[in-house]
């Protein structure tokens, strides 16, 4: 990501088009809002279309507006997304979705900074800067006749990939570290920390809904957590699943139960810095069961030496 940002400081200071690819729910919002943000048009209208939510008779009109008349129901002259976004941004979210139809319009919009109103004949100059995103293949919808290659080659100026979150595995507890903060504060809890356990599922799931799925994980967690640590057992299922825990499917209640006692025997050798009888103490159990315990879940008890409750 830190590349990521690298690469968008070129394109700050000027109004160069750019298209930010990447799979659903990597953040390709987040990336257009910095580049908006961050450049000279920060105080001017950030205009966000999802292309694919707009339905095909009215997306024309959404984006170039339209003159009173112009169809029936109109009745009174209207500005599109395009005009609002004058001297400011207009995100075109999902414009691989964008019907042939209207795919003409758009490039000469984009490429001639100048759009019509529906129903009019004048021709409105705009000065936008233009965010396209998408997370399909836009080669392959041009090989098909289903995207325009003149509207690729007129988007595709600035090109931005996100990689998906199980591509960037570093990100993955910096990320749920800051939705744990957002979601504690909005629920007025005192969460101190995750788990090694909990960090440990985090960072074996394959995350198929990337950044979006994570948030939504982290805040089901917060609102489960009762003691200011989120255990594994606050995760949802499909994090808990044998393969990620390392337990044995062998039924879902034993199986939630190993995830919860290693959970607790990792926690009281971190806070007794790997001393195995002070943290038996803290469990109440003997010391010969704590080493049983150990083995059974196979623990690094050196792991935790010197370990900093944060």
């Amino acid at each position: 990501m830190k590349e990521i940002y690298s690469l968008i400081e070129n394109i700050l200071y000027n109004k160069t088009t750019a298209l930010i690819r990447g799979e659903s729910g990597v953040g390709k919002e987040l990336v257009a809002h910095a580049i908006h943000y961050n450049g000279i048009r920060a105080d001017k209208p950030f205009i966000k279309v999802n292309c694919a939510a707009l339905p095909e008779n009215l997306i024309e009109s959404e984006l170039f507006g339209h003159e009173k008349g112009a169809f029936t129901g109109a009745t009174n002259s209207r500005k599109g997304r395009f005009e609002l976004a004058d001297q400011g941004t207009i995100f075109l979210d999902e414009i691989g979705d964008f019907p042939m139809s209207t795919q003409i319009k758009l490039l000469r919009a984009i490429q001639e900074r100048e759009i019509e109103r529906v129903g009019g004949n004048e021709t409105i100059k705009i000065d936008v800067r233009i965010i396209c995103a998408t997370n399909q293949p836009l080669e392959k919808l041009i090989e098909t006749g289903k995207f325009r290659q003149d509207l690729y080659y007129r988007i595709n100026v600035f090109p931005i990939y996100v990689p998906a979150l199980r591509e960037r595995k570093d990100d993955i507890i910096l990320l749920a570290d800051y939705f744990l903060e957002k979601y504690a504060k909005l629920n007025n809890k005192n969460i101190k920390r995750i788990s090694t356990q909990a960090i440990d599922m985090l960072t074996s799931y394959h995350w198929p809904g990337n950044v979006r799925e994570l948030e939504n994980c982290i805040e089901r967690a917060v609102v489960l957590c009762t003691d200011g640590v989120i255990h594994g057992y606050n995760l949802p299922p499909s994090l808990q699943s044998a393969q990620v825990t390392g337990t044995t499917n062998i039924g879902k209640l034993e199986s939630v139960i190993n995830t919860v006692e290693k959970d607790m025997i990792i926690d009281a050798l971190k806070l007794t810095n790997s001393h195995i009888s002070k943290a038996a103490k803290i469990l109440d159990i003997t010391e010969r069961m704590m080493g049983i315990r150990i083995e059974k879940h196979n623990i690094d008890v050196l792991k935790f030496k010197n370990y900093t409750n944060l």
